[in-house]
């Protein structure tokens, strides 16, 4: 059976489709909203797939910096000694887009802004746009979606 993801930046939920069960998650997605433009911190929309899958076997909250694992993993008292970090965390997944000219290329290439799924801290809040593009989602649930999805998996990002 052939999984597809699909995010709808208006509900800020990610749904897996399987063709069977949907299983939709909470996200938080670009708090400047949808777009595609480089440096814009917005959520790019199309047809996009997964590039990458980055951090198996990693612990829950490892920190992962320029898609490395630091060796941290994210707890209060790192968050008080790096305030400004955008926490990624646990999994990445590394969207890459299919569509030229919209999120394919130039400068709309979601691979190229790094476009990521991936987990942060879980007392961030999820079902409202605040991050700087990519989609967040809780811990536990990113690995829940990492392990259930490979590399080439559709990813459909809406704006319903």
């Amino acid at each position: 059976m052939t999984i597809s993801i699909r995010i709808d930046l208006r509900t800020q939920l990610l749904t897996v489709r399987d063709g069977e069960a949907d299983v939709c998650y909470p996200v938080s997605t670009g708090r400047n909203g949808p777009g595609e433009q480089s440096g814009s911190g917005c959520t790019p929309r199309g047809r996009h797939r997964i590039r990458a899958k980055i951090g198996a076997g990693a612990p829950h909250g490892a920190v992962f910096v320029g898609r490395r694992p630091t060796g941290e993993v994210y707890s209060a008292a790192l968050a008080a000694a790096y305030p400004e970090r955008d926490w990624i965390l646990s999994r990445i997944l590394w969207l890459c887009g299919e569509e030229a000219g919209r999120n394919r290329g130039g400068d709309v290439d979601s691979m190229r802004r790094y476009i990521y799924i991936h987990g942060t801290p879980d007392t961030e809040p999820m079902r409202q746009p605040a991050s700087h593009g990519c989609v967040r989602m809780r811990n536990s649930d990113v690995i829940a979606l990492f392990d259930r999805v490979d590399c080439g998996t559709g990813v459909e990002i809406i704006d319903s």
